[in-house]
């Protein structure tokens, strides 16, 4: 009769282990929700009494058993304090190939940026390669870039992680001239698509889609979205928005993010 090594039986017994390991192992991986990652500026995250910003609320457009929503916009931020903050480091330590990422800013970077606190946020104009070196109290040196500039180390990164960044431009302020929504589309709007279309992203006119509702549905109606200020709504202003990023996503049927919103 054939009687088996007993070391032989061990490294089998244990073999078999490992395989069955491994196995739950990318099955649960697999299993492994993606995450929409947001960034931006309070506009897409605002905390304050009566307020709100979009990010906080576009979870409930997307079915939330198939993918998690991460909102790590924070009130205040520019392109260049987000990053110089570490936010955006943070931000990449988790990020997973097959996540997604939505940028939204450019509320906050219009100042010139030196040392002032005015100009702590401030970015310099445009999406070309040009810097400013400010030198601060404390000795300590900072190169400031172009708003164009931060976008593109935003989707450059996120895309080296295996993530699917998209870009949008920034949601109308409640400013009005000759009965038309004012728009960004000549700042950081069109400075938004153009890094878009040169990186090769898809970009959401956040700002043109959301403004053409407000004309439709005139100043009134929208100053009941903005009690505070021109610039921040409160939670039902926010959710006009996140309706318009979906929006946005759906003009192109191919995106990859559709499939995680919920069905109406």
């Amino acid at each position: 009769m054939f009687r088996r090594n007993p070391l032989t039986s061990f490294l089998y017994l244990a073999l078999m282990v490992i395989c069955f390991a491994c196995a739950v192992g990318a099955g649960s991986k697999s299993k492994e929700k993606p995450t929409l990652y947001i960034i931006g500026d309070s506009t897409v995250r605002n905390t304050g009494e009566g307020a709100g910003g979009w990010g906080s609320y576009i979870g409930e457009l997307f079915d939330t058993t198939r993918i998690n929503i991460s909102n790590q916009a924070m009130a205040g931020r520019s392109t260049r304090t987000f990053i110089k903050e570490g936010r955006w480091d943070k931000v990449l330590s988790t990020m997973k190939p097959g996540d997604f990422l939505i940028m939204q800013f450019g509320h906050n970077e219009g100042s010139v940026p030196d040392t002032t606190r005015a100009g702590y946020r401030g970015v310099l104009r445009g999406t070309g390669d040009e810097t400013k070196e400010l030198t601060w109290k404390n000795g300590e040196k900072e190169v400031v870039h172009t708003y164009g500039w931060y976008l593109r180390k935003f989707v450059r990164e996120a895309k080296a992680k295996g993530a699917t960044p998209v870009i949008a431009s920034m949601i109308p302020r409640n400013q009005w001239k000759d009965g038309k929504v004012l728009r960004a589309d000549e700042t950081f709007g069109k400075w938004a698509r153009e890094i878009a279309e040169a990186e090769g992203i898809y970009f959401v006119d956040l700002n043109n889609i959301t403004a053409e509702k407000y004309e439709k549905m005139g100043p009134e109606q929208v100053q009941t979205y903005h009690p505070k200020d021109h610039t921040h709504t409160n939670p039902a202003g926010a959710r006009i928005n996140a309706a318009s990023v979906v929006e946005g996503l759906q003009q192109n049927k191919k995106h990859p993010l559709n499939k995680y919103l919920k069905k109406s």
